[in-house]
């Protein structure tokens, strides 16, 4: 079952115009919540980044109450113990081309299975770059179309994510996550001036953890004591492995950082 615009369908029924200009121009924002046992994770947190997408967009406030009545409605219609909730909110219907109409924004909630992550996982460096001044740097748009690209060449090569570097060099973030790495015993992560999406594990991780944010450059990659990842869904996650580097992996930074992750999101769902 799939909210749709205030109702809930049947998700062989659900539809939306193909005149949305979230499926014409990508002109739309979205989110990724994990729902463990039927209970949104950090929801608050995310909906606050929905907005801020939103007004980068130029779309109007989404109403929170509204969302949150979706995302109760799709949990208690689809029991499952490990979910991923995609919140998907666009421009509505609009002619042709990159103006937008005047019709109400479409909002659509979804939710699909999930799988528990791997403690470790591999990462390929990809020679395509984020753009930090770009209009949209920053912003979770559904716009992913260079992401799809970047994580298909991981994928060729046995990587789970593709690492971009910006415009200066400078590491920047996974098509899905953002990324850590432990540099003399120091933890740090790129700052969001690189162009990053200020993501919602990673501001925990920072928060919970004292890591410290950083201009990193690109091959730090190469010489980093160890390296994880945060994503909603990935949590803090190792890397084993970049390109044809071998790291141990856990370390102990990551497997500290991935206890206090575990331990403080067991006991606040909605930090």
């Amino acid at each position: 079952m799939i909210w749709v615009n205030d109702s809930l369908v049947d998700s062989g029924a659900a539809a939306v115009s193909v005149l949305d200009h979230g499926l014409t121009v990508g002109d739309g924002v979205f989110e990724t919540v994990k729902a463990v046992d039927g209970r949104a994770f950090a929801l608050t947190r995310h909906l606050d980044r929905l907005t801020r997408s939103a007004r980068g967009l130029g779309l109007p406030d989404p109403d929170h109450d509204q969302v949150r009545e979706g995302v109760e409605q799709v949990l208690r219609a689809n029991p499952m113990p490990l979910g991923r909730i995609r919140i998907t909110y666009t421009g509505g219907i609009s002619p042709l081309g990159s103006e937008r109409g005047t019709d109400p924004a479409t909002l659509v909630v979804a939710i699909g299975t999930a799988d528990p992550r791997p403690d470790t996982t591999a990462v390929h460096t990809v020679p395509w770059r984020r753009n930090e001044h770009s209009a949209v740097a920053g912003l979770k748009t559904t716009s992913y179309a260079e992401n799809v690209v970047a994580l298909a060449a991981a994928h060729r090569v046995g990587a789970s994510e593709a690492l971009l570097a910006n415009t200066a060099g400078l590491l920047c973030e996974g098509t899905g996550s953002n990324v850590f790495v432990v540099l003399d015993g120091r933890l740090l992560t790129p700052r969001l001036s690189s162009g990053c999406l200020a993501g919602i594990t990673r501001q925990l991780v920072i928060d919970w953890t004292g890591a410290e944010e950083a201009d990193l450059p690109f091959d730090v990659l190469q010489g980093a004591e160890e390296i994880f990842l945060t994503s909603t869904l990935r949590d803090v996650q190792a890397v084993a492995r970049v390109d044809d580097r071998e790291l141990p992996a856990p370390g102990p930074v990551t497997l500290k950082a991935m206890a206090q992750f575990a331990e403080r999101s067991g006991d606040d769902l909605d930090p």
